[in-house]
């Protein structure tokens, strides 16, 4: 979420990040991170609306294109003119060449193109909605004409960018798994729902990560044991800075002018309880990350392959995984799945099991 409180939102700038901001002396006072209150009933709109209707009437009203269940990649480009607007002005979509020569624009649609071939080709699975959802992307958002929009986000049907400063913030739609990670968010919205709040707000937080490190190591071809496993490392300007590590949670950033260091807990016993964060969900997501991080460092190989099959396996089966998990049910439905795919006895079940019980999850 993009604010504490109110903000329904599922940006990739958590509240501690975004609140540092706001309250540093160095803190850079033309950079907008949250999305306004207009933007917030939009978005509580459209999930009240999506959620009283059937999984196929949802898809209806939520892009999709293939009338004869065709199961190809439909993307969308807008451009929002540094507008609150969406989505903007269409500049490209699928089958249509060329395709833009902009920057921001080639990296929002391969993250959106790389982030749907990853899901089809490893999982099977037709675009976010599993039914040929087609993609949105809306480029160059902006809600205060004197201020750079610096956030991503997933508003329930669509993915939103702003340009970010250039001084503390980058482009984003630089980092791959950045458009991986809100795309998730929308899975997530029609598979596990994992209400966000707490722990099954952190296991949210998480899956979105887990899949997001996925899409960016299956593109760039690398293995679990020579990933960083650093969530969205361009974003922040200056030295090496991350959002977050799934290796080494609480080292993202170190000693960062305006942010100072990274706060998220790798294991329970520095489990973070809190009001705010909506009961800390961007911090406490590290947990259930290292947890992964573990569980596919000691399968070796690719994470992809069988880590993210078993993830995948688990988020997908609402049986397993109920709204309202917490970080034990996530344990017992990945350990469950990994036995159903790779047998009671094996590695794998192994792997899961010593990457849960390093993150103290037991």
């Amino acid at each position: 979420m993009c604010q504490p409180t109110r903000k329904p939102y599922q940006c990739i700038i958590p509240p501690y990040i975004s609140d540092k901001i706001s309250s540093s002396p160095a803190g850079d006072a033309d950079l907008d991170i949250d999305p306004n209150r207009s933007g917030e009933r939009r978005f509580r709109n459209k999930r009240k609306a999506l959620s009283r209707l059937s999984k196929a009437r949802r898809s209806l009203m939520a892009n999709v294109y293939n009338a004869d269940d065709a199961e190809e990649m439909i993307i969308e480009l807008y451009d929002a003119g540094q507008l609150p607007i969406l989505p903007g002005e269409m500049v490209w979509q699928s089958g249509q060449s060329p395709k833009p020569k902009e920057k921001i624009a080639k990296e929002a649609i391969k993250g959106a193109e790389n982030t749907w071939s990853v899901y089809k080709k490893l999982f099977n699975r037709n675009s976010i909605d599993n039914m040929g959802m087609v993609i949105q992307q809306s480029i160059h958002y902006r809600e205060n004409p004197r201020k750079a929009f610096a956030n991503a986000f997933w508003d329930g049907s669509q993915m939103i960018y702003g340009d970010g400063d250039g001084l503390t913030f980058g482009s984003f739609t630089g980092d791959l798994d950045i458009i991986a990670h809100e795309l998730t968010h929308g899975i997530i919205d029609y598979e596990a729902n994992l209400t966000y709040k707490n722990q099954s707000g952190a296991l949210n937080e998480s899956f979105a990560d887990v899949f997001g490190i996925l899409v960016k190591q299956w593109t760039n071809k690398t293995s679990a044991r020579r990933s960083n496993w650093l969530i969205s490392d361009k974003i922040l300007k200056g030295k090496k800075y991350a959002l977050r590590s799934m290796k080494a949670p609480g080292t993202a950033f170190k000693n960062h002018p305006e942010l100072g260091d990274d706060p998220q807990p790798a294991v329970m016993s520095n489990y973070i309880k809190m009001t705010g964060d909506d009961g800390g969900v961007h911090y406490n997501s590290g947990i259930p990350n290292f947890a992964f991080y573990v569980a596919a460092y000691e399968m070796a190989g690719n994470a992809w392959e069988k880590a993210g099959a078993i993830w995948y396996a688990a988020l997908t089966d609402k049986k397993a995984l109920k709204k309202s998990a917490t970080f034990k049910d996530a344990r017992k439905a990945t350990i469950a799945k990994a036995k159903t795919l790779y047998g009671a006895g094996s590695n794998e079940v192994k792997a899961v099991t010593k990457g849960w019980d390093a993150a103290e999850v037991k």
